[in-house]
């Protein structure tokens, strides 16, 4: 039975406990991923984590603020916004660190390190504009009903773009993995990234079903008039999603520098000279995903792993590795040759 409130742009009225305690298990983590990028270095990997981990911090502040003013429509489409922009927030730094994974071991990659993130970012440019656009036209009951059916419309093509850019992520994942593996140079520290990416990824991808579903139910759906819902799939999916970021920090096990890859024989780090986007700005602005250069050829122009063997690398640090089962150590510090 669903207990209507008149007046209420929830429908019900809001609990007035658990998004002060969201708020606050958000901040937390969000501390914790500022602390763990500063220690580890990896700014260029993770830096979004505490932007994200904030982000749900003032949705959920805003919601406890709704809870008390539940017909106020600006508060109301604050909250919806602040709550929709977060996970693509966390999505993003998921395709930083599989990028940095990818750049580690480049000669596995399914396509170029470099083009993973740049076109997994434009995606999630344009869900978070979809999602901007779309939730206030959504959430505004004194526009006419076409507008807001149009801003139905464009949260629902934001959450299946983001569903669809989830399974791209984890096939890219998927394949380079199976490729590690079958090469033998699978290490310990790899292999945990993997898994918690895999973990996230699916947790963001349950998240973003329960949207989808949501959305496509409409306003007198199921799921919108049962608040339930949202604490179980929305709020403790993606803190625990946050905390075992925090637990499993990706820095821990990557190199920060996304020069530094692993040398074919599996054992040896090399300094390369990394991959940057050299284009003008406004030209990866209009192609993010640089097509043009993919046409060109540019990926191949700048595949710098395999150079390896005409010495512009350097050996940069020893590496323990199990293959086979056995735990092998390479003490190597010579240029490669």
């Amino acid at each position: 039975m669903v207990n209507y409130v008149p007046g209420s742009y929830f429908v019900y009225a809001p609990n007035k406990g658990a998004p002060i305690v969201f708020a606050i298990f958000f901040a937390i983590s969000g501390l914790l991923f500022a602390y763990q990028t500063y220690k580890y270095k990896c700014w260029r990997m993770t830096v979004i984590l505490p932007w994200g981990a904030t982000i749900f911090s003032a949705g959920f502040i805003t919601r406890e603020i709704g809870a008390y003013h539940y017909d106020k429509l600006p508060i109301f489409i604050a909250q919806t916004v602040l709550l929709l922009e977060a996970p693509p927030v966390y999505a993003a730094a998921l395709y930083f660190i599989l990028g940095r994974t990818l750049y580690y071991i480049p000669y596995l990659s399914p396509i170029h390190p470099g083009r993973v993130v740049t076109t997994f970012l434009g995606i999630d440019a344009l869900i978070g504009i979809m999602i901007a656009n779309g939730a206030w036209r959504l959430a505004d009951t004194d526009i006419s009903k076409g507008e807001r059916k149009a801003g139905a419309g464009l949260i629902k093509a934001s959450v299946i773009l983001q569903a669809v850019s989830c399974i791209g992520f984890i096939a890219i994942a998927g394949i380079f993995h199976r490729r590690a593996s079958k090469q033998g140079i699978l290490n310990k520290k790899v292999r945990t990234v993997l898994i918690v990416l895999y973990i996230s990824m699916t947790l963001i991808f349950t998240r973003t079903v329960y949207r989808v579903v949501e959305y496509f139910q409409g306003y007198t759906g199921n799921i919108v008039t049962h608040e339930p819902y949202f604490w179980l799939f929305e709020a403790s999916l993606m803190i625990t999603n946050s905390w075992m970021l925090n637990i499993f920090f990706p820095g821990r096990y990557l190199p920060s520098s996304n020069k530094v890859y692993l040398a074919r024989d599996g054992t040896s780090e090399i300094i390369g000279p990394g991959w940057v986007d050299k284009r003008p700005f406004l030209l990866t602005f209009f192609d993010p995903f640089d097509l043009w250069g993919l046409i060109k050829g540019r990926d191949k122009a700048t595949a710098f792993w395999e150079e390896e063997n005409k010495r512009n690398g350097e050996v940069v640090a020893s590496l323990p590795l199990e293959m086979n089962g056995q735990q092998i150590t390479t003490t190597t510090t010579s240029r490669s040759q």
